[in-house]
């Protein structure tokens, strides 16, 4: 039974990646032609949501979302959630309709057809380089200004799996209080159980999203920077604990 169970869940996850690549290679001419302008990003971000649903749907997740409060679509917002899957990017285009850009680490661009796209649209970020890191407050400054809002995991990667919570890095916030733009937290409730980075693990069922009341950041400095971090990072964690009850 063992075996018979370890074959499926393989064919799970190659279904997963078909489910990735199809609907890229499908529109490729189409992606590539919206990623030519700046000012085409909002189509792209669309052609986006499109395949995330895709997969989510695809992948047999019912996802149900609760909203505290709805962003406005004539603002920016610095978007910010739990990280414990591969899911958690489709997840968050599926959740948040406004337009936004992600944050992320350069070693997703190694992911065929995917990574060419990541690279072009978010803004990446080298963890072990300083220079990055600081260049990514210029990028996202840049973003904002055009009317875009960004997207940080804050745990700065996937957490171990014995880890229901790991610590926030400071990114989002000093750049959420720089630029005084609310900060939406935002609760993934079943994303490991669903498709973890366990290999051997997941299935199809519920993807419950918890969108918080959004923390302002009008008249703070960056010396609240901490104080901002643990309430964006208390309200998550309880949440996961009421999920888990």
């Amino acid at each position: 039974m063992r075996i018979v169970k370890y074959f499926f869940l393989t064919l799970y996850r190659i279904w997963f990646y078909i489910l990735v690549a199809l609907p890229i290679i499908v529109l490729f001419p189409i992606l590539l032609l919206s990623i030519s302008k700046d000012s085409w990003y909002t189509f792209f971000f669309k052609l986006a949501r499109f395949w995330a649903y895709f997969i989510l749907f695809g992948m047999g997740f019912n996802v149900k979302i609760e909203r505290e409060q709805v962003p406005d679509k004539n603002k920016s917002y610095m978007f910010i959630a739990n990280h414990t899957s591969m899911a958690d990017i489709m997840l968050m285009l599926v959740s948040v309709k406004n337009p936004f850009v992600f944050v992320g680490k350069k070693e997703l661009t190694k992911i065929p057809l995917f990574g060419f796209f990541y690279k072009r649209t978010c803004i990446l970020v080298d963890r072990s380089s300083e220079k990055s890191r600081k260049a990514v407050f210029l990028r996202a400054q840049r973003r904002l200004e055009s009317g875009l809002s960004i997207c940080i995991f804050p745990e700065g990667g996937v957490p171990e799996e014995h880890i229901e919570l790991d610590i926030f890095k400071d990114g989002a916030f000093r750049l959420a209080i720089n630029h005084q733009i609310p900060i939406v937290p935002i609760t993934f409730g079943d994303n490991k159980a669903r498709f973890s980075y366990t290999f051997f693990s997941g299935g199809p069922g519920r993807m419950r999203v918890k969108i918080h009341k959004f923390l302002s950041t009008e008249g703070l400095v960056i010396g609240d920077t901490r104080k901002l971090n643990e309430e964006a990072r208390t309200s998550i964690f309880k949440q996961l604990q009421e999920f888990n009850k």
